[in-house]
């Protein structure tokens, strides 16, 4: 979005408030108010305050793409609720072609580096939540156990709208549901994450070079997962 389509920036200052339920932000002594026209109640004050400085970091024009806090805030206030089921059914389809359960054929350098990195946290979710899923060498995705698509769906039922908002978009971000729920269950950084989701990808940069506009793909990525493990260590 160009500056000529962003809104400009009215406000001076946005300020944290305490609300009923929880914590919201001000502009200028003004509640925000989301899409849905409902109060932008946030869960903890860390959260509130990560938003309020989104707001606070907006210069002449408001670029609303790159607040991934307030973005996110909105649809776990408007939408999260009412699509619940759906986004359980999302990230157990994310299960079905998990990227880290895909190992490249070709070169064995390539495909060590991916175990290495990969497999630990195939463990862990097997370990630690019941979704155990079977890695395949190539990109032909392999059936995986119905039990397994079914604890994640129902460890994402259980979670509060905020949390399960944040898993969502993880799993879209990495392309890995696996990797999501490790950062969910802060058994990994939303950072290092995205790294880990990537493995393929540097591979490909170091040994075939990348362009600008890779490049720059790369780093608003790396921002958006910076941004989310902002969102799960206000959450925590």
């Amino acid at each position: 979005m160009t500056s000529s389509n962003q809104p400009k920036r009215f406000y001076k200052q946005a300020a944290i408030e305490p609300i009923e339920g929880g914590w919201t932000v001000a502009l200028d002594g003004r509640t925000i108010k989301t899409p849905g026209r409902a109060a932008l109640t946030l869960p903890s004050e860390r959260l509130a305050k990560a938003v309020a400085a989104e707001w606070n970091a907006q210069e002449e024009h408001i670029d609303l793409l790159a607040m991934h806090l307030t973005r996110l805030a909105n649809v776990a206030i408007d939408r999260t609720e009412e699509t619940r089921d759906d986004m359980a059914d999302e990230l157990a389809r994310y299960c079905e072609t998990d990227l880290i359960c895909h190992i490249a054929e070709t070169p064995d350098e390539l495909a060590e580096s991916e175990e290495s990195h990969w497999a630990p946290v195939r463990d862990w979710a097997g370990d630690n939540l019941g979704v155990n899923l079977v890695p395949v060498i190539g990109i032909v995705a392999s059936p995986q156990p119905d039990a397994s698509l079914n604890a994640a769906r129902d460890h994402a039922l259980g979670l509060d709208a905020f949390r399960l908002t944040g898993l969502v978009y993880g799993a879209g971000l990495y392309g890995s549901a696996l990797l999501a729920l490790a950062v969910e269950q802060e058994a990994m950084s939303a950072e290092d994450a995205y790294e880990v989701s990537r493995i393929d990808e540097a591979w490909q940069a170091e040994h075939w070079g990348e362009d600008a506009e890779a490049k720059a793909a790369t780093e608003a990525k790396r921002l958006e997962a910076k941004a989310l493990g902002v969102w799960f260590r206000a959450l925590a």
